[in-house]
């Protein structure tokens, strides 16, 4: 088994993880992120739920303004990730990634035909034909609705934009010109050659599918996508996913999250305009398994939510051992993050705690997703919050007070799962300390007292487990 885990399963599963695509989607999604998050406060802020708060907003005339960053920080996130994915893929080439980055820009918007109608403040439609007019940006395509598509546009344009850098089909110039001159004419072929392109795809689509590559990728690929991840089925393969990772020793959480933070921002995004707008239910298209479900329901506290774990090994364990991991760990568990307890006990390759190291997450977001399906809770928000932001605190910003007393029923059952696997290696462990300290007692011939026992730290074997 294990000449087959080291041989076959984990060779192929890193050379996915550093595959060029994977390294270029994963690295450039990061860059929406903190301006979602930025988004996510004035989100929160333009439309807190109390009654009196939202008076004094009103009254102030402060809604617009907060709307307006808002809308150019939440909800840009394709130009962002269109820009990070080809300019992440230059940067990984050796190639200067900032050409390659505003090129991507550039290309996005060439295939942006609008779609929708251009309305004045009061609503009133001001024009209704907007297929082929120059001069405006639709932007209801630059948040979710856009984000396969700037996927695609970013993968395809860093690698032909490399490809013809590292080529060396460039405009090359003497040494005597300045260097930000001579890059400037370096990226001026590849950018022209991709601008090109793109400009016949988007020709392509409108004189033999009558709609824009955005649109069809929307239709064909994305919705989809969308409602395959967002089902039950999707709510528990996902952290079920990252922990049989974990279970190898693989960054499971980094692994998952790069193949699909796309598809749940993009629901997250389409879940914070419905919640502006006051109509945030199922039956207006709202999702339930977004970002935050994954965050703050499938790896709150660290991969396998091992809270209760930690819990047991602070305030009941009998074993040195487990007693200091404890105290080591309950800290980095309130901020989500549990590295020491997955190679410290280990959880990494021990069979028995493997068992609630995936059976917990795929229960709390399993639970969650129907609690939310049958209306016992709010959809969430769409607000983005740091995956470092404590449990509980996380819950209410992301659905509000009942959102934290769920997350918190959760954490209690995560106690209640793990308790009896970590009670068995707890009883191991406490076994071998005391045996290894009767042995010495009887080496040395003196009597020692059990609260001499110290920080003796010994590993059960498989057999013991």
């Amino acid at each position: 088994m294990n000449d087959f885990i080291n041989d076959k399963l984990l060779p192929g599963v890193m050379k996915f993880t550093n595959s060029k695509i994977i390294t270029a989607l994963k690295n450039g999604m990061i860059y929406t992120i903190p301006f979602i998050i930025v988004g996510s406060v004035f989100l929160i802020l333009s439309s807190l739920p109390v009654a009196s708060w939202a008076a004094w907003m009103n009254s102030t005339g402060l809604v617009p303004y907060f709307n307006q960053a808002t809308n150019f920080s939440f909800n840009a996130m394709s130009l962002i990730a269109v820009i990070g994915i080809a300019y992440e893929w230059a940067r990984n080439e050796g190639v200067d990634p900032l050409p390659a980055g505003i090129t991507g820009f550039i290309s996005f918007l060439v295939v942006l035909q609008p779609t929708a109608p251009i309305v004045d403040g009061a609503g009133k439609v001001l024009v209704k034909d907007v297929r082929h007019l120059t001069g405006f940006i639709d932007t209801s395509w630059l948040a979710g609705k856009g984000m396969i598509a700037a996927i695609i546009i970013g993968l395809i344009t860093g690698w032909i934009y490399c490809w013809f850098v590292k080529s060396k089909i460039t405009i090359k110039l003497p040494e005597q010109v300045p260097a930000n001159v001579a890059n400037s004419f370096t990226a001026l072929i590849p950018a022209a050659v991709l601008v090109t392109f793109w400009m016949l795809v988007y020709m392509a689509f409108d004189h033999f599918a009558h709609t824009s590559m955005l649109q069809w990728i929307y239709n064909v690929i994305q919705t989809p996508l969308q409602g395959v991840t967002d089902s039950l089925g999707g709510a528990i393969i996902a952290p079920l996913l990252i922990s049989f990772l974990w279970f190898f020793g693989i960054h499971g959480s980094s692994i998952v999250s790069g193949i699909m933070t796309a598809i749940l921002l993009s629901n997250g995004t389409q879940n914070a305009q419905l919640f502006a707008a006051g109509r945030l239910t199922q039956e207006n298209g709202g999702h339930i398994f977004t970002q935050a479900l994954l965050d703050q329901f499938g790896t709150v506290t660290g991969a396998g939510i091992t809270i209760g774990m930690v819990v047991y090994m602070l305030w009941f364990a009998k074993s040195a051992q487990l007693k200091s991991l404890g105290g080591l760990e309950i800290a980095p568990a309130l901020f989500n993050i549990n590295e020491p307890i997955l190679f410290g006990i280990p959880i990494v390759m021990n069979p028995l705690l493997a068992i609630p190291f995936m059976l917990v997450p795929a229960l709390s977001m399993g639970l969650t997703y129907l609690a939310i399906q049958f209306q016992l809770l709010p959809l969430f928000n769409g607000v983005y919050v740091p995956w470092t932001t404590p449990p509980i605190i996380s819950g209410f910003l992301v659905g509000g007070w009942q959102t934290a007393l769920w997350q918190a029923f959760m954490l209690l059952m995560s106690f209640a799962v793990y308790f009896p696997f970590i009670r068995r290696v707890d009883r191991v462990l406490y076994k071998q300390e005391q045996d290894k300290l009767a042995a010495e007692e009887a080496a040395a011939g003196i009597s020692t007292t059990s609260d001499e026992l110290g920080g003796v730290i010994v590993a059960p074997t498989a057999d013991e487990v």
